[in-house]
């Protein structure tokens, strides 16, 4: 009798038609447990390979640390998972962003290869083959207690958001934004509540004024003008008038304490407003001006000389016979109507020291009012047919022990936000550059100073950044290109995201989204004149320094 063929949709579990022979049942038999686990090992190459898939894939969603993380995960992975997800690994990138262009560019070895893998004699006694589980969770765990934030001084613990017990990054640090981790929790249930309750008395308060009320208010400011507070009631809220009284009680003990311990004395700090040139300012800080200008509350000053005087009569009695038209000293830079004197502080003390004056009356950190003569003094002014009115100037040490181009730095308030301050800035780096020395600002800096000078270290790397053709980025090369103290670049790289840490190495990156808003904001600028070209500076090292 003609055997019967096996069809394709026979099943898999050996089983056969009773007039087939016992040798046949065997052979059928066998060919089964072979096919099922020729499956069985299909199955689980899907598996992997599907997992692999979706390993690559979740790279894309997440930050650069987490890929960090998972990628030293997935590197101990099953060899073939691994070759699975080689195929659709992107290549590493180089310090500077690109991909390398051979293998010994970068280095993607396990740190914990040489650990000891043996199985335990309990792991053997269960029958367990734990090669791959025992060296994967130690890899995990050797990274993820080794990672570390990169803020000097910080432990890792607490996040800015206040919803995570860690952090990794500078983003996320409360030590780098100034705060405490306590800082940057979670408000508690008592804070969310008090803070509804606040909300709910504000909300009380009176629409507006009546007319009564109204005619009360213009009565007494008739009456007392402004030797007297106003009237604040039904103004504003319970609650925050409330605030302002304490506020007020505050402040008026601090200023008794500091009376009593003499730190202030009758009379100081009463200067409001100066009234210098065509502009009228007020002022923001205490200067040590003689008590008997100081107590007057308005001060007149010469905006060429810069002498202080006390009425508006004695100043236009001085402006008629006044001979100064632009600083005193050598004028080292001019380009259009910008130019830049260079005074001596030992040479012209009076003027110096009067424009120290004049500078602590918007600066909080100063301290040289009358030892100028250790100074240079580079005082920008800018040209009209009345003369060179006084823009901003620095302050150098003629002998910096520790390198620093600029001691004390202001822009006038009448010329703020309109790129002087900047300029004031690339000038001190391009003295720098012609000494051939790398600089940095004095600290502390002014509140309004740091915030220029972050801009500017910002500015001068995105810059080299776009211009840059190579393949490694050197903070020594970028130092002794552009004058900037390697700590000051290595600082700005951090705030920009674009400093890694990464197998003992750090690694700077190449953001071009950055440099890319940066060209933007280039072309939108347009040309501007508030720049410094170094062909017009016609200056040679004092000697000495």
């Amino acid at each position: 009798m003609p055997r019967r063929k096996r069809t394709a949709g026979s099943s898999s579990d050996g089983t056969a038609d009773s007039d087939d022979s016992g040798d046949h049942e065997k052979t059928d038999s066998s060919h089964s447990e072979a096919n099922q686990r020729n499956n069985t090992r299909l199955t689980r190459a899907s598996l992997r390979l599907s997992q692999s898939s979706q390993v690559v894939l979740m790279l894309f969603f997440l930050t650069p640390l987490h890929v960090y993380k998972m990628l030293f995960l997935f590197l101990d992975a099953p060899p073939d998972v691994k070759l699975a997800a080689e195929r659709d690994e992107s290549p590493p990138r180089t310090p500077t962003g690109n991909a390398p262009s051979s293998e010994s560019d970068i280095d993607i070895s396990s740190p914990n290869a040489s650990h000891d893998e043996s199985v335990t004699k309990d792991q053997k006694d269960s029958g367990s083959d734990p090669s791959h589980r025992p060296k994967r969770r130690r890899f995990h765990e050797s990274y993820n207690f080794n990672m570390k934030c990169p803020t000097p001084g910080c432990n890792s613990l607490g996040h800015l958001t206040g919803k995570h017990e860690r952090h990794f990054s500078i983003s996320g640090c409360p030590l780098y934004h100034n705060l405490s981790a306590d800082e940057c929790k979670a408000p508690t249930p008592r804070q969310v509540r008090y803070k509804e309750k606040v909300m709910e008395m504000r909300k009380r308060r009176d629409s507006g004024l009546t007319k009564d009320q109204k005619e009360k208010y213009m009565e007494h400011r008739q009456t007392h003008g402004t030797t007297r507070e106003p009237l604040l009631e039904n103004i504003t809220s319970d609650y925050d008038l409330e605030l302002f009284r304490k506020a007020q009680a505050r402040a008026a003990e601090d200023l008794e304490k500091l009376r009593l311990q003499g730190q202030i004395t009758e009379g100081s700090n009463m200067i409001k407003t100066i009234l210098f040139g065509r502009y009228e300012l007020d002022t923001w800080y205490h200067s040590p001006y003689p008590e008997e200008y100081a107590r007057l509350g308005r001060l007149y000053i010469c905006e060429f000389c810069l002498k202080y005087m006390k009425s508006q009569t004695i100043l236009r009695r001085h402006m008629a016979k006044c001979v100064w038209k632009h600083p005193p000293g050598d004028e080292v830079y001019r380009k259009g109507a910008i130019s830049v004197f260079e005074v001596d502080g030992k040479k012209n003390k009076i003027y110096c020291q009067n424009l120290c004056l004049l500078a602590k009356l918007f600066l909080d950190h100063k301290t040289l009012y009358y030892d100028v003569e250790p100074f240079l003094f580079y005082v920008m002014t800018e040209a009209d047919n009345t003369g060179c009115h006084l823009v901003g100037y620095f302050s150098k040490e003629k002998n910096s022990f520790l390198n620093y181009n600029v001691s004390c730095i202001l822009t006038m308030p009448q010329y703020m936000r309109q790129g002087y301050g900047k300029m004031l800035i690339d000038f001190s780096y391009l003295l720098s550059k012609v000494e051939e020395k790398v600089g940095s600002p004095e600290r502390p800096l002014s509140d309004l100073g740091l915030i220029s000078y972050r801009s500017y270290w910002k500015e001068v790397l995105l810059r080299y950044m776009c211009n840059f053709k190579g393949k490694e980025i050197s903070i020594k090369e970028i130092s002794q290109e552009t004058a900037v103290n390697p700590v000051d670049i290595v600082s700005t790289l951090q705030s920009l995201q674009m400093l890694k840490y990464w197998k003992g190495k750090h690694l700077v990156l190449k953001r071009q989204d950055l440099i890319d808003e940066w060209k933007a904001k280039e072309t939108k600028r347009g040309n501007n004149n508030k720049t410094i070209d170094p062909s017009s500076l016609k200056w040679t090292p004092p000697k000495g320094t």
